[in-house]
């Protein structure tokens, strides 16, 4: 157990358990920062389906984690965005110095931007600030791929969270 819940080896057994293959795809190219895709797949008859996804970057510092594109499709899938946050945010706090993540809740329309923020704020994200087409904005603005609200979480909180989403009935505690 890490101090702010479970660890990700635990995670994934949970993921078994669930008849789910969990998999983390992490790179560190230049030795600075990583690069992170998290995905969940289940066993099919044709070979494997990819029921989820998250890709996104850490920084070595404190508030250095970086979400984005999130996916989640397919059927039987209430599991998996669960367990793809609580894998996220388990590796940045056992693997790297991360204690904060960010991301952007896009604006592409208002109806789904509101949902983006509402689902972000159960996981524990609070909105930092929000990014337009202003010329200050810029910058974030192409790093991030559009405008929108930018949120901030703390990775222990957002673990637990995470793990309380995935239900009572499972082998994951907290």
């Amino acid at each position: 157990m890490t101090l702010a819940g479970p660890t990700l080896e635990q995670i994934e057994q949970e993921a078994s358990r669930r008849q789910l293959l969990l998999r983390l795809q992490v790179g560190r190219p230049g030795g600075v920062a990583w690069s992170l895709r998290v995905g969940v797949a289940r066993r099919e008859a044709a070979g494997l389906a990819l029921l989820g996804e998250l890709k996104g970057w850490a920084l070595p510092a404190f508030d250095g984690l970086r979400l984005d594109t999130l996916r989640v499709q397919g059927e039987g899938t209430t599991a998996v965005g669960p367990l793809i946050w609580a894998a996220t945010f388990a590796w940045a706090l056992e693997d790297t110095p991360c204690r904060q993540a960010r991301l952007l809740a896009i604006r592409d329309g208002e109806r789904q931007h509101v949902r983006l923020v509402r689902y972000f704020r159960q996981l524990g994200f609070t909105p930092l600030r929000e990014l337009g087409a202003g010329p200050a904005d810029l910058p974030a603005r192409l790093v991030w791929g559009g405008a929108g609200l930018l949120m901030r979480c703390d990775c222990a909180e957002g673990l637990r969270r995470s793990v309380r989403r995935l239900g009572h009935g499972g082998g994951v505690t907290q």
